[in-house]
């Protein structure tokens, strides 16, 4: 059984229209938050959040995180560990968000969790959840069609599997043993998902996105699904909300594998 968590903030700020996502059962991660900082507001937000994840393992449930941005995946990365799960990582986004201090033309925050995560870049948060940096190549990027100069390199040189086409899933091997699959929602063409915070041209259709994740679900061990969502105060968030949630629910319940599969 799934166990929805819901953290309805972006980059540690109240994003309220997220809450109603997952229905009766979600638990809502919500603690109030101090001061200004950022990274100390995501900190215990995120604590929060693995908390949650170690404790919905406990209980014999896969954790199923839906929050405003991608650090929460560091939060469900961190429960994992905790719960003796050692899960490769999967990531599916637009962007590569492989960014560090040097190479973001912006400093956003939102643009370095997977660098974060392998222990590139800002580690604060990554020490205030005592998560272990992941062998680089444990992790898959996929997508990631819009990729700042710096990052694009620092991409190139890593140890990562980039699969920049979906559809190479469906002829690949995936990863052995469990995986934590991270699902940016803007990953899908904005044409028809398009209330996202940073929409990039492009990308696969939200019916490739279904049939890749109905055959991860399939043929993977999926012990951790993280959510980054779609803007629910944007002009399209109805249909952005039905597309991505049907793209989840093939991961979560594929049903049973075909002759082709």
């Amino acid at each position: 059984m799934d166990q929805w968590i819901c953290s309805p903030f972006f980059i540690a700020k109240p994003e309220d229209g997220l809450r109603e996502v997952a229905g009766p059962g979600q638990i809502i991660n919500a603690p109030v938050l101090p001061g200004d900082d950022p990274l100390a507001r995501m900190s215990v937000l995120h604590r929060g959040l693995a908390d949650h994840v170690t404790a919905a393992l406990a209980a014999g449930r896969r954790p199923v995180s839906l929050a405003g941005d991608c650090l929460s995946s560091l939060a469900v990365m961190a429960g994992l560990q905790r719960s003796g799960i050692d899960a490769s990582l999967v990531w599916f986004d637009a962007h590569g968000d492989f960014n560090t201090w040097e190479t973001s033309p912006s400093g956003f925050l939102g643009g370095m969790p997977l660098a974060m995560a392998v222990g590139r870049g800002e580690q604060r948060l990554v020490e205030a959840l005592g998560l272990k940096p992941m062998d680089e190549a444990r992790v898959v990027l996929s997508d990631a069609r819009d990729l700042d100069p710096g990052e694009r390199e620092a991409v190139a040189s890593s140890r990562m599997t980039h699969i920049a086409e979906v559809s190479e899933f469906l002829e690949r091997a995936l990863p052995s043993g469990p995986l934590h699959v991270h699902f940016d929602t803007d990953i899908v063409d904005a044409v028809e998902s398009p209330a996202q915070n940073y929409p990039v041209p492009g990308g696969p259709s939200a019916a490739l996105m279904e049939h890749v994740f109905r055959h991860i679900g399939r043929c993977a061990s999926v012990a951790a699904l993280s959510v980054s969502a779609w803007n629910p105060r944007l002009a399209g968030a109805a249909q952005s909300r039905e597309i991505s949630m049907a793209i989840i629910a093939a991961l979560l319940d594929p049903g049973e594998a075909n002759k082709n599969e």
